[in-house]
């Protein structure tokens, strides 16, 4: 593809997800982090100083770098989507936290965008090579015809922190934020045909909520049947971490890092890999993929589905109608570049 080695990068971000990204970058000589960008000076000399890169005033100031290769997005998801279009426009490639944008039609456009400047567009959806979604694709033809499956992540915080994640405006609708929810089922089990869901936010110190519930019901164009459940906050007094499939042959249970097959009075433990590493694997598929050209693990068309499928649901409780996707297209599964 023409790059010349190192790779030089530009992120965007200096959370949790950024770190690890940074760590990755730093154990392998054939990447080069140049240039971070962050919210909180402080904090962003530091973690600059930490991996040696240069601290810049603003996003726009680095995706306009020419001595930048790709650009990382791992900062609040309200602006994903303008980071993301303007460094396509400036000839970066770009790898992008999900979701890709807050706006389905903002994200369709951004993947229409990356093809015709022949760049990728890498969406991480790093739960698609955890140990559990792993295990449940492996153990999932044992259970004969699928028919049921709910998939439900509750996480109490007491006190609600007072977090971008917690506002509406910079993290968005609760299944869209936290996509990977709907990624996960219509990564196992293709196509939606209607959606129907309700959600719930309670009210904390503005401009924070202290909770937030979303339920989605999923039929899938297969006859399968999924809720999948969403919730945070201090409104909680147990947390959930559970993802259950029913079908005609057995049963998938899989509660924290722990799975099981249920057939008859049968009961069977899986073998569930470890969720460490994954940014690590992550950043080196995606160089994999610009040197030797490797297929990547999702397909931006893929994620644009899902983040299709969380905007029904966001319809549907404005709305309180159940609402069709039946001319949608199917989720992808080739990469654009």
């Amino acid at each position: 593809m023409g790059i010349k080695l190192p790779l030089r990068v530009g992120l965007v971000g200096t959370g949790y997800a950024a770190k690890l990204r940074a760590d990755a970058l730093q154990s392998d000589p054939r990447w080069q982090l140049l240039a971070v960008v962050g919210y909180t000076p402080t904090k962003t000399q530091e973690f600059a100083k930490i991996y040696q890169a240069e601290v810049l005033s603003s996003w726009v100031e680095l995706v306009h770098r020419p001595d930048l290769d790709l650009v990382i997005i791992a900062t609040i998801n309200r602006d994903h989507g303008a980071i993301a279009q303007a460094a396509l426009l400036a000839g970066k490639h770009v790898v992008v936290e999900y979701p890709l944008a807050l706006n389905f039609r903002e994200a369709e456009k951004l993947v229409t965008l990356a093809t015709t400047q022949k760049r990728l567009l890498h969406v991480e959806h790093i739960e698609l090579l955890g140990g559990v979604h792993q295990a449940l694709q492996a153990a999932l033809p044992q259970v004969g015809s699928a028919f049921y499956a709910r998939y439900a992540t509750i996480t109490p915080q007491h006190p609600a922190p007072q977090r971008w994640t917690y506002q509406p405006d910079l993290f968005g609708f609760p299944l869209v934020g936290a996509l990977s929810r709907v990624h996960r089922l219509t990564d196992v089990f293709g196509a939606v045909e209607t959606v129907t869901a309700q959600a719930r936010l309670w009210p904390g110190d503005e401009p924070y909520y202290a909770s937030c519930i979303c339920n989605a019901q999923l039929r899938f164009q297969s006859g399968l049947l999924a809720e999948v459940s969403y919730g945070k906050g201090e409104h909680f007094g147990s947390g959930e971490r559970t993802l259950t499939v029913h079908g005609d042959q057995g049963s998938l249970i899989f509660a924290g890092d722990e799975g099981r097959l249920m057939q008859g009075d049968s009961s069977q433990p899986l073998t569930v890999g470890s969720r460490r590493g994954l940014f690590a694997k992550d950043t080196q598929m995606v160089l994999a993929h610009l040197l030797e050209g490797e297929p990547l693990y999702v397909a931006p068309a893929a994620s644009l589905y899902a983040l299709q499928v969380a905007d029904a649901a966001r319809r549907s409780v404005e709305t309180g109608q159940r609402i069709s996707l039946e001319n949608s297209p199917t989720p992808g599964v080739s990469p654009v570049l």
